[in-house]
């Protein structure tokens, strides 16, 4: 059986889904990366909720969700770049997904569609912040053309890695 893929843009509405969606990835992905009283504050559903509520309320950034079936599996969130000496830069904010369908391709297909939007949009660079002890999200941006950018700083008590990639090529 086929499953029905779609990807569309966030809305008024969809913030428990995005939230929902950021907090169960983060506990999945980031519990041996992230010192666990941390992840307890980051993963708090309604703190999540009510800051997607306040993003798309602001129509701050550029979020989308990606559907199995009906069912929200996938976030992505770009904006320009918060870096301020990278202007001209898109920023990839976050790209999770729930943990009961990674590596099915879900998350390349919500990659894909967010590179496309960024291109659309006139950036011809893209980079993104991720943990240095995260080898399964580094070889994912690997794999999609993202390489090492030569920085690092401290975030939620880990080390992050800056990860940039050339739109052109």
């Amino acid at each position: 059986m086929c499953e029905k893929i779609t990807i569309r843009r966030a809305a008024l509405g969809d913030e428990r889904a995005l939230a929902y969606i950021q907090t169960e990835s983060w506990k999945a992905a980031f519990c041996d990366i992230v010192p666990a009283d941390i992840l307890s504050k980051c993963t708090k559903i309604g703190n999540a909720t009510e800051m997607y509520r306040k993003l798309l309320e602001a129509g701050k950034g550029n979020g989308y969700l990606l559907e199995v079936d009906g069912s929200p599996h996938c976030i992505a969130y770009w904006d320009t770049t918060r870096e301020a000496e990278m202007n001209g830069y898109a920023e990839l904010i976050c790209i999770h997904s729930l943990q009961d369908k990674w590596h099915k391709g879900f998350g390349s297909k919500m990659m894909d569609r967010i590179l496309e939007d960024v291109r659309n949009a006139g950036y011809s660079k893209i980079m993104l912040w991720v943990f240095e002890e995260n080898r399964r999200a580094i070889g994912f941006y690997e794999k999609n053309g993202f390489v090492a950018g030569g920085r690092k700083q401290i975030a939620h008590g880990a080390t992050e890695v800056m990860y940039i990639k050339d739109l052109r090529i």
